[in-house]
């Protein structure tokens, strides 16, 4: 009949399916539904949880804990921490906190701030430990095995020698103080003092630096060691410890040379 679909048209139809979008026919109408109800529990569980972070009661900070402390208290870290309460748990920015501690607090060395499920924050605090000291009107000034001068304190702690700076604007030591200055003569202080053998520390009551390769030791019951420069300190400390073992009487003895030692007095 005129104006009728032939044979192949009628074929080339039923191959080409119903109309539609292309991807309704591919998957099918309860396929389809379930793909949109996933994809509406997805949206829902992702809002929930982000209210449940951010929105509820459940998880906001209520308490900071302090470890670590010895000099300072946690009241004072706390201070310092201002660790906002009542705030998400999850927006705390821990690195702020952590810079916030640092400024404040010159005596902290490291703090690990970490968030303590479902309502608290966490401060480790490691102090700095004082290696020497230094007299500051009528307290001491503390340093420690950085070289970092980090507190004042009325009262010397126990176990940290004294250190004297005998700095002149003449002759070689102002040439070594203008050479190195002062903080970098303090740093060699304070490698002297960590090359001690563990009982010439103990007894140690001042370090004197009057140059750089003029170092030297008074022990708490009045003998001396010329330690020169801090360079060397293992080989110094091994040959001072044996010095004072073959020379217990001595009074003086001489480390600058550790390959030449010297005794003397009694």
């Amino acid at each position: 009949m005129a104006g009728g679909p032939t044979t192949a048209e009628r074929g080339t139809a039923r191959r080409q399916g119903p109309p539609g979008p292309p991807l309704v026919r591919r998957l099918g109408p309860r396929r389809l539904r379930t793909i949109i109800a996933l994809a509406v529990a997805v949206v829902l569980l992702g809002a929930g949880g982000a209210w449940v972070l951010y929105g509820s009661p459940w998880l906001r900070v209520d308490h900071v804990s302090v470890s670590g402390t010895d000099v300072l208290t946690p009241q004072q870290v706390r201070a310092a921490a201002q660790v906002p309460l009542d705030t998400p748990l999850v927006s705390i920015d821990t690195d702020e906190i952590r810079s916030r501690l640092e400024r404040a607090l010159p005596r902290v060395d490291e703090v690990d701030v970490s968030r303590s499920w479902p309502h608290g924050v966490v401060l480790k605090v490691t102090e700095r430990t004082p290696v020497l000291l230094i007299r500051w009107g009528s307290g001491y000034t503390e340093v420690d095995d950085e070289g970092v001068r980090f507190a004042t304190v009325p009262q010397p702690p126990k176990g940290a020698p004294l250190l004297e700076l005998s700095l002149t604007s003449t002759g070689s030591t102002a040439a070594s103080l203008r050479r190195f200055g002062e903080d970098r003569l303090v740093r060699e202080a304070v490698r002297t003092a960590g090359s001690l053998p563990a009982a010439v520390l103990k007894t140690t009551k001042t370090i004197k630096v009057r140059s750089y390769d003029d170092i030297s030791l008074e022990l708490t019951d009045g003998r001396t060691v010329a330690w020169g420069s801090a360079e060397k300190g293992a080989a110094k400390a091994r040959t001072l410890s044996a010095l004072m073992k073959a020379a217990p009487d001595a009074r003086h003895f001489d480390v600058s040379v550790p390959t030449a030692p010297a005794s003397s007095g009694s």
